[in-house]
């Protein structure tokens, strides 16, 4: 190895060690803070193990819906949920972090043992009943988010607030990890079917409410002394607010919010693949795998793919982070995650070899041939999304540093939100009409014996969520002078 390389190679560990030891500074946080972490752990649990079977849920026996009507369960679902975000940080900052949280779980543990309960016992109109405890539980799930967010700062202080924001991160994903294995242990290992999803969650609920209530005894601001000197100072000092309208009236008279708001519009695309995670990929992977096996595959492992894959790449990744341009690395990041749509395309006897060299498959029959072949492309397409996500999803809270003016940071994070809702409305609302045209039940079987055309079948589904996606990024290069204009987006080591 040259003298040149083993510098590098030695620079990135030095990265990677020095990112690790800024975690030192986590221990100026109180114990609240690990008592949030411990909570955001649990939630993300039942949250992303429900979401991962929420439209095989549906569908189910059970519950009895089609995919068109289940789809439009979980727009409103989804949709309750963040509407309540807008008013939930309102509620949030009058209760407190202790009773807003007891209170957001306290409505999870009712909504779900409720739905567990009208469900297993088969209560006249149990669908709705279940639609009703969904929309009841949103704003007990907004909340909670809110929660985190205001914990994790009130908890922290300025120099361990970037660590603890990071940790809350990696924790709520390594939560999504253990939904995604709870996933597999319901389906698989105890072979019962997902509506004891809810009981796990009811539970995880019951645990985050209790230790909330029993450790949870302060909420005051944490500050070092460094920060408590300059907070007299500034006491001093007159501060001039403006009016939450003035604030808006002004901001959409700025060119930079419009480059913006365009480029948040042009990644939709982009960022629609991880809806297609629990709209779409459940029962496609029931209808193109499992019926042609006859057995439960491995859904929760490829669910809590992408979050280990973001874990692992969010370590090795932020420390050289800051060597590359903002919107360069936004952009490739981007295009990244918008291939992973094309491996879905692509003929799924490519992925045989791959299924043979792992194991997967033997000299099985066709039918287990293709289901794993299937297998394997999903896997493939997860990966790639989640090499893509890692680059490209901290550099678009960056490059909205960056290109927001001073002391509106907040304001353009906020608004980031409206075009993605909409997106994310108008994805849910289709997603159950996608299914029935593309994803019908039997396709497995007729793919295998070669009597559909393409354009009736899954892969030209995938193709056209990949044009979507693909274009936004393409765009961005092209209008890239007019998005950057007047932005700091330059290496900055």
């Amino acid at each position: 190895m040259s003298d040149a390389a083993t510098s590098e190679s030695k620079g990135g560990l030095d990265g990677i060690k020095q990112y690790l030891l800024d975690f030192k500074v986590l221990g100026q946080n109180p114990k609240e803070f690990w008592v949030i972490q411990g909570v955001n752990f649990l939630d993300s649990l039942a949250y992303f193990s429900m979401i991962a079977v929420i439209t095989l849920f549906l569908t189910s026996d059970r519950v009895g819906f089609n995919p068109t009507t289940g789809g439009y369960v979980v727009t409103a679902f989804t949709t309750f949920i963040t509407v309540a975000y807008f008013f939930s940080g309102f509620i949030t900052d009058s209760l407190g972090i202790k009773k807003s949280l007891v209170i957001s779980q306290s409505i999870n543990i009712v909504a779900r043992f409720g739905i567990l309960g009208a469900v297993l016992m088969g209560v006249p109109y149990a669908e709705w009943i279940v639609v009703a405890l969904l929309l009841v539980s949103a704003p007990g799930m907004a909340m909670t988010g809110t929660v985190f967010q205001a914990a994790n700062k009130r908890f922290s202080t300025v120099k361990s607030r970037s660590a603890s924001f990071n940790v809350w991160y990696l924790i709520m994903n390594l939560g999504a990890v253990a939904g995604g294995f709870a996933v597999d242990i319901i389906r698989k290992t105890l072979q019962v079917d997902t509506t004891w999803i809810f009981l796990l969650g009811a539970i995880s609920a019951t645990i985050a409410t209790l230790a909330a209530a029993a450790l949870i005894h302060r909420e005051d601001q944490v500050r070092d002394q460094d920060e408590e000197a300059a907070e007299e100072v500034e006491n001093t000092e007159p501060v001039v607010k403006k009016s939450g309208f003035q604030i808006f009236k002004d901001l959409i008279k700025e060119t930079s919010f419009w480059r913006f708001i365009v480029l948040m519009t042009a990644l939709l695309g982009v960022r629609a693949v991880f809806t297609y995670m629990y709209l779409l990929m459940p029962l496609y992977w029931v209808r193109v795998i499992e019926d042609l096996t006859g057995e439960p595959t491995n859904q929760g492992f490829l669910q809590a793919l992408n979050p280990i894959l973001i874990v692992v790449g969010l370590i090795l990744f932020i420390p050289i982070a800051n060597k590359f341009n903002v919107f360069k690395m936004l952009v490739f990041g981007a295009i990244i995650s918008s291939f992973s749509l094309l491996a879905m395309v692509l003929p799924w006897q490519i992925y045989t070899p791959v299924a043979r060299m792992f194991g997967l498959v033997g000299e099985g029959t066709p039918e287990l041939l293709m289901a794993q072949s299937y297998f394997v492309m999903s896997a493939v397409m997860l990966i790639i999304l989640s090499v893509g996500e890692v680059i490209w999803s901290p550099k678009l809270t960056e490059y909205t540093a960056a290109i927001a003016p001073e002391g509106q940071e907040g304001s353009y994070l906020g608004l980031s939100v409206m075009p993605w809702f909409v997106a994310k409305l108008a994805v849910s609302a289709i997603s159950g009409h996608m299914l029935i045209r593309w994803v019908p039940e039997g396709i497995g079987a007729r793919i295998l014996a070669g009597e559909v055309p393409f354009w009736e079948r899954p892969e030209a589904m995938w193709l056209i969520l990949f044009v979507w996606a693909i274009v936004g990024p393409l765009l961005a290069i092209a209008f890239r002078k007019w998005l950057t204009e007047g932005a700091d987006l330059e290496a900055k080591a």
